[in-house]
């Protein structure tokens, strides 16, 4: 009996020897990628001014760095507050903890080189070497073009500086540790040309998101046998529950029935020519569709969006976008 307890002892005192060097390794060798790059972005008044297209009308910068009055339906952006941070994002919205959008103006990014920058967006690790949380589409900005990551650095530098502490993320257990084997090298292509619809079109949904919340996930895992189909859940304050849309060509449940120009009037009717944003009460149906940031992409880059959107595989599932949840 003796002998079988040391035994027992032993295969216990090595599990938690292993377990702890095993942690040990991941903390300290993870996330596996290279030093930031040491690079110096000469800024133009067109790169600038591409970048800013980016930032606030595609890529979603705009939308999460950013704060958003959802006392409004669509959650119009609160002026003064481009790209200082300090959203929370949490369980309610599927979360494994609370993650908290960084400050990314010049106050927030102090002390970071543009090779830091580069390299937090294109491949998901901070300046201290600290991953970020894939709610950050790093994966996405991993494939842009390099001249658009650039353009959105050159463009980062001119937002107004706005001092914002941010509070620390809270990750769960395991997600923290498993956070830091998802960062690696970008993967970064050019931008197909414009006159390739389809592509160009794909290309720009990749780095507006559109699969990161259009295709519902199951613990984190992206169900790509219902891509685009729509049904991922979000709560919002109030006891509301929301939907993603089907946004998959399905002509009975997703957008198979609409033409180019429904598709690209329903972004333009939230521009800020048209959209005045009525006030919403809690419980009353909302959404955390960007569509006052979409709103303002060009007619050409909407268009090659749908041309895309055109050739997705067409997925049947009615979504019911709304209901009350208390």
């Amino acid at each position: 009996m003796k002998k079988l307890f040391k035994v027992l002892l032993f295969l216990v005192l090595l599990l938690v020897v292993g377990a702890a060097a095993g942690y040990i390794y991941i903390i300290k060798a993870l996330p596996k990628v290279a030093a930031a790059p040491d690079i110096k972005i000469e800024s133009t008044p067109e790169q600038i001014k591409r970048g800013e297209y980016l930032f606030s009308n595609v890529c979603g910068c705009a939308d999460c760095h950013s704060t958003r009055d959802y006392s409004k339906f669509a959650g119009p952006l609160v002026e003064g507050t481009v790209g200082k941070g300090g959203e929370e994002f949490n369980e309610d919205m599927g979360l494994p903890g609370k993650f908290y959008a960084r400050n990314i103006t010049p106050a927030g990014l102090k002390g970071w080189t543009d090779g830091e920058i580069f390299r937090a967006i294109t491949e998901g690790v901070n300046k201290d070497n600290e991953p970020l949380f894939p709610l950050m589409p790093y994966p996405n900005y991993g494939k842009m073009d390099m001249n658009d990551v650039y353009a959105i650095i050159a463009y980062l530098k001119t937002l107004k500086p706005v001092e914002n502490k941010i509070p620390e993320r809270n990750v769960k257990f395991p997600v923290n540790l498993i956070m830091r084997t998802i960062p690696e090298k970008n993967n970064l292509k050019p931008m197909p040309d414009k006159s390739n619809t389809i592509e160009y079109g794909k290309y720009l949904a990749g780095i507006a998101g559109c699969s990161d919340c259009h295709t519902p996930q199951i613990k984190g895992e992206f169900q790509m046998n219902q891509y685009l189909a729509g049904g991922q859940e979000y709560k919002l304050p109030g006891g509301t529950l929301i939907r993603a849309a089907n946004i998959t060509p399905d002509v009975q449940t997703g957008i198979g029935s609409w033409t180019k120009e429904i598709f690209i009037q329903k972004f333009r009717s939230f521009s800020k020519d048209k959209f005045i944003p009525s006030e919403v009460k809690a419980g009353e149906f909302n959404t955390i569709m960007p569509w006052t940031f979409f709103a303002n992409m060009s007619d050409e880059d909407l268009s090659a969006i749908y041309d895309y959107l055109r050739t997705v595989v067409p997925i049947p599932n009615k979504v019911t976008k709304y209901e009350r949840i208390n």
